[in-house]
């Protein structure tokens, strides 16, 4: 699976998305601009030393990152209010699960260009406004691996 941070901004954040990359063995895409710098210490100690064991990718910016992807490519985008629920997707282990900035979530114009990969978590009290970026990522990733029955896990 891919995991793909837009503009991540909190370096906690992306450092607890590095770790379960590691875990999964998820390869991690980081768009910039970032809102830290890669030594900082919070993004690190999320990460542990995990860090040497994700395969990931920095890019200069959306165009970037998308001129490289294979024309097979599936990309989701997990963000409130899409048109329809992570778990009435079926995924597929190239696919690519993409999230956007914690403070803003991601662009309204990418969303509304690909509204039929346009997905959410659901949310049910309304005075939560969002889920933690890193929680959001391990529940649609992990719903994901459990549809293609948790392929490549040690003792399986």
């Amino acid at each position: 699976m891919q995991i793909v941070l837009l503009e991540p901004e909190i370096p906690p954040n992306t450092g607890n998305v590095a770790r379960l990359c590691a875990a999964t063995n998820s390869t991690l895409h980081l768009i910039e601009p970032l809102g830290f710098t890669l030594d900082d210490a919070q993004l690190k100690r999320a990460g542990m030393d995990y860090w040497q064991h994700v395969q990931w990718h920095r890019w200069p910016d959306w165009a970037a990152f998308h001129k490289q992807l294979p024309t097979t490519a599936r990309l989701w985008f997990v963000e409130s209010n899409g048109p329809k629920l992570y778990t009435d997707v079926t995924f597929t282990a190239d696919d690519y699960l993409i999230f956007g900035r914690e403070t803003a979530g991601l662009p309204k114009k990418l969303l509304e260009d690909n509204r039929d990969r346009w997905i959410r978590i659901p949310m049910f009290n309304p005075n939560a406004r969002s889920l933690n970026l890193s929680n959001c990522a391990a529940l649609v990733l992990f719903e994901a691996l459990r549809q293609q029955g948790f392929k490549g896990e040690i003792g399986s």
